[in-house]
């Protein structure tokens, strides 16, 4: 494919993608210059109450399954919920024991509104958010401001901003260092910078490779969870082809059936201590004549690719091959990824 070939995608979608590195850059900053952020966050954890609600939708609420992660593993009693669940099946959770960690873009959609309602002041909220005039930012016990900009469509910069801002929540509130945090996180935009330099020519790559295939499974343990959640959802949002997500584990109970040659399974290699189970499995599918790719530091093919020994960055950089993976379908397809169709960028509507 030739280079003059892309220009179909080359809108705004992808300018939000190659925005990232300096989203990341102006969020990281701008966390490690409140020099009081620790502190305030603290002060949650030592609260005497039952539960951390996480709440979110799409890829908001994906964003927040590393930090539940970390606060199962610290000890906490969390449940994690998609906001839409929350308000109109699960009400009671929202009570003067709780704590509520609200993930939103926008800071005003329907649900938020509604949250917001029912709430009525009784859990204190810590908010992150990429509008700081917005419902939520105005009503948050604890604002954490993400510096991404405005975005176009299906939420890229934005949510690896929502990944810093929940990376350094974590780590406050389980009583880490802000200054280990912070020195490990400011080498993420050149990472981002660095993989997104060659968007083209992974891109291309991606078209070639991807010739044929007709549905995608995403899959991963972990916190690598996030990424496939995200990756399957953006995948749908921007290209409108369809795409699943689950874990590695969940794929081998019953979906092992669909392997074929039309059907691609990418599987993340994630942490070191999932990289046997997960590599075992894309061995396997390849070996009854399905179709799989690793994304990680072992994968076959370049674009997929991510460097090793990541820690705090893994979420990051998983998504990252994904993206370019939006673009190839579009290109393939002679369309412009991330313009929608029928959705909007805030959903005003339950």
């Amino acid at each position: 494919m030739s280079h003059t070939s892309l220009s179909i995608i080359e809108g705004p979608y992808l300018r939000d993608i190659l925005d990232q590195p300096l989203a990341l850059e102006e969020t990281i900053r701008d966390f490690r210059a409140n020099r009081t952020l620790f502190d305030e966050i603290g002060k949650y954890h030592k609260q005497a109450r039952k539960r951390v609600l996480l709440t979110g939708m799409g890829s908001s609420l994906h964003a927040l399954y590393p930090l539940e992660l970390k606060l199962v593993e610290h000890g906490e009693c969390v449940t994690r919920v998609d906001m839409s669940e929350l308000i109109h099946s699960m009400p009671n959770l929202i009570n003067e024991r709780t704590i509520i960690i609200a993930v939103s873009q926008s800071g005003q959609s329907a649900e938020v509104v509604r949250l917001l309602e029912l709430n009525n002041k009784r859990a204190p909220i810590i908010a992150v958010t990429n509008t700081a005039d917005s419902l939520l930012a105005s009503h948050a016990d604890l604002l954490m401001l993400t510096r991404c900009g405005e975005e176009f469509s299906v939420s890229t910069k934005t949510y690896l901003g929502s990944l810093i801002a929940l990376e350094t929540l974590g780590a406050a509130w389980c009583g880490q260092s802000a200054e280990d945090l912070f020195a490990e996180l400011q080498s993420g935009p050149a990472m981002v910078s660095s993989y997104l330099a060659r968007w083209r020519e992974h891109t291309e790559m991606l078209v070639e490779e991807m010739s044929g295939i007709s549905q995608f499974f995403i899959v991963g343990r972990g916190r690598s969870l996030a990424a496939c959640e995200t990756g399957a959802l953006i995948t749908k949002e921007s290209t409108r082809w369809p795409a699943e997500a689950m874990s590695s584990a969940a794929f081998r109970h019953g979906p092992m059936e669909m392997i074929g040659p039309q059907r691609m399974v990418l599987v993340l290699e994630g942490e070191s201590t999932a990289r046997l189970l997960n590599n075992k499995l894309a061995r396997e599918i390849c070996d009854s004549n399905g179709r799989a790719e690793l994304i990680g530091p072992s994968a076959r093919l370049e674009a997929l690719r991510i460097p090793d020994l990541l820690g705090r960055l893994l979420p990051i950089a998983e998504i990252l091959p994904i993206q370019m993976l939006t673009l190839a379908l579009a290109a393939g397809a002679g369309f412009e990824a991330g313009r929608f169709i029928r959705a909007t960028k805030v959903t005003t509507e339950e």
